[in-house]
């Protein structure tokens, strides 16, 4: 551990706890249980720390995309490895998934915070990726287009209706029913470039003389 990571994780406790509200150098030095001030002398301002602790979160995503080896496939493994991911943030990685979206819906009333958006280039990358070797024909809005499923889903589960209905976090039950609807997602993009293909060679058949 290091003073970034001590500070930055202390500062994911608090949004996550407090919200974007809570946020302050002393609520983090308290959370952290350093001497007054210590935040404040390595983050002089509330967005520098915002910045930072956006990194944090983006430097454990892309650890736990590597932890759990989520590497893009149109196989039916990848929605499983997926299903996995998200049971995780739901649980234990909970604090660090409200801390994400604090620090989004802090960004659309603080337009100079708007680069924190540029964490999210991975996943997006990873889903383009995934749609090319499926043969989808625009695998760059259909990843985009995924990520976007995948974000909203896990939104559902954390603090939409989807809570009050979908299985417990943290059960074979709930990763199943997250699999399930990620393979109807991925279907919906990979059966329309099955559909296309097969008009297409239709349409290249000879017309018979019969």
């Amino acid at each position: 551990m290091t003073r970034f990571t001590d500070l930055t994780d202390a500062a994911i406790s608090v949004v996550a706890e407090h919200g974007m509200r809570g946020l302050t150098h002393r609520a983090v030095d308290a959370r952290a249980a350093l001497p007054l001030g210590t935040t404040s002398a390595y983050f002089r301002t509330r967005k520098a720390l915002i910045e930072a602790l956006v990194r944090r979160l983006a430097d454990l995503d892309n650890e736990d995309l590597a932890a759990r080896a989520v590497t893009p496939s149109p196989g039916t493994g990848f929605a499983d490895a997926v299903a996995a991911l998200l049971d995780s943030w739901l649980t234990t990685g909970r604090e660090r998934t409200l801390a994400r979206y604090a620090c989004l819906l802090e960004a659309t009333h603080h337009p100079d915070l708007r680069t924190i958006l540029e964490y999210g280039r991975s996943s997006r990358e990873q889903a383009r990726a995934l749609m090319e070797a499926a043969g989808v024909a625009n695998p760059a809005q259909a990843g985009d287009h995924f990520v976007a499923c995948v974000d909203g889903l896990l939104f559902d589960r954390l603090a939409g209706a989807g809570a009050l209905t979908a299985p417990a976090p943290g059960t074979p039950e709930n990763r199943a029913d997250l699999a399930s609807a990620l393979r109807h997602v991925l279907a919906g993009f990979t059966s329309a470039t099955a559909t296309r293909s097969i008009s297409r060679n239709e349409s290249r058949r000879p017309a018979s003389s019969g």
